[in-house]
């Protein structure tokens, strides 16, 4: 399952409302393009192809969702994280 496809079910978003993720892919910061997603009812956006100072990260997604990522797709996210 690729990236995009665990955001295509319905999740547990920080404002306590399960929902299905709105994806947006080429979304630019300063250090390059993003796949986004956000939240319909909250309308927050998350970067979760990597952590990015200019978008909350899925990191606060994974307590509310303890499947959502393997511990190597963790690692791999926060490996290719912009500088902070």
């Amino acid at each position: 399952m690729n990236i995009q496809e665990k955001f295509r079910k319905k999740l547990l978003c920080v404002c306590n409302d399960y929902v299905i993720f709105e994806i947006l892919d080429d979304v630019e910061c300063d250090w390059g393009m993003h796949f986004i997603i956000q939240c319909p009812n909250c309308e927050e956006l998350f970067s979760i192809d990597k952590k990015c100072p200019a978008f909350q990260n899925i990191e606060e997604l994974f307590p509310l969702n303890p499947n959502l990522f393997s511990e190597q797709e963790k690692s791999n996210y926060l490996k290719n994280s912009h500088p902070c």
